[in-house]
């Protein structure tokens, strides 16, 4: 396991985890380059929207997943599409099912370990392919290198949630800044439940989701009936990352921090180091999806610059 070195320096007064993420959840805006959306029709009868830009046919291509509902307009992916759109590079941002504004047609919309639109659209892509994941995509990203060996040239996956059931936990906390996760994250998860549980009410408890006030009680009565698992932990338990990473074979590197209150770097399983595909930049600031480096007044979006760099380098 080819460990990177640590280079990333905190803005001033951005040394504290949540800072790093709450600033850069409400202080990035990069502008976001012109793309082209297009819906793919899944085999299994549904459908995702990507947006694409179009680069030199002749570059690389990127694809990139966005976090827990997040969307393609995330301001981290558009980050990422400003970067590739300078180098001329082309990129896929995809849509989770669900999340592109429409509701998908079958029952089960997106989990951490929802690997089947990541091999159908790999597939699609132009070579050299590569695949930047961010949160939950990074875990979509990394089950699906590990398990089905999606043929990636390269990924790189940011703040990844290597223990499903400790990221829930540190959402579902009633003390520090767990409350402001959970508000952040629940809401729009009941209500894309409740709407999808009047569409299937023989597979879902309409009530049970009504009344969910954690995201442990959402993944056990809505991600785990729709997915096929027993409980919310059987779908941590068989969803998890972490103990996979050492199946993983296309060349990728991990950016996790360990100042991460959802997905912390300590989290990574001791077993990575015996993975020589595996690529470690663990940083001891950052938070989860933060790592604003530069000033407060102009900040740096360090991550997505070092993903972007690094997948440059392996073509070189």
């Amino acid at each position: 396991m080819p460990v990177v070195h640590d280079d990333f320096r905190p803005a001033w007064g951005l040394s504290n985890g949540h800072a790093q993420t709450f600033f850069a959840a409400l202080r990035r805006r990069p502008a976001r380059p012109m793309t082209v959306r297009r819906r793919f029709d899944t085999p299994d009868g549904d459908f995702v929207d990507v947006d694409v830009l179009e680069g030199d046919p002749q570059q690389p291509s990127v694809l990139v997943l966005h976090g827990l509902e997040g969307s393609s307009s995330a301001t981290y992916v558009a980050e990422v599409l400003r970067l590739l759109e300078a180098r001329r590079w082309n990129a896929w941002a995809l849509n989770f099912r669900g999340c592109s504004g429409e509701p998908n047609r079958a029952l089960a919309a997106y989990c951490s370990g929802d690997t089947r639109d990541l091999a159908f659209l790999v597939e699609q892509l132009p070579r050299p392919r590569y695949a930047i994941g961010f949160s939950l995509g990074a875990s979509v990203l990394l089950n699906g290198l590990a398990r089905l060996h999606v043929p990636f040239d390269g990924a790189v996956a940011v703040s990844a949630p290597f223990q499903l059931a400790l990221s829930a936990k540190a959402i579902d906390a009633r003390g520090d800044f767990g409350p402001v996760y959970l508000r952040h994250f629940l809401p729009s998860l009941k209500r894309k439940g409740l709407a999808t549980a009047r569409r299937f009410p023989h597979v879902l408890d309409a009530k049970a989701i009504a009344q969910v006030r954690t995201i442990r009680d959402f993944d056990h009565h809505l991600t785990a009936p729709a997915f096929g698992y027993a409980s919310a932990e059987d779908y941590y338990a068989k969803c998890s990352s972490g103990p996979v990473l050492g199946e993983v074979r296309a060349p990728t590197l991990l950016i996790t921090a360990d100042d991460d209150a959802i997905a912390p770097a300590w989290a990574l399983p001791p077993t990575v180091a015996h993975n020589p595909a595996l690529h470690v930049l663990r940083t001891r600031h950052g938070g989860h999806v933060g790592f604003a480096s530069g000033s407060v007044a102009r900040p740096r979006w360090w991550a997505e610059h070092r993903a972007v760099d690094w997948l440059a380098s392996l073509g070189r």
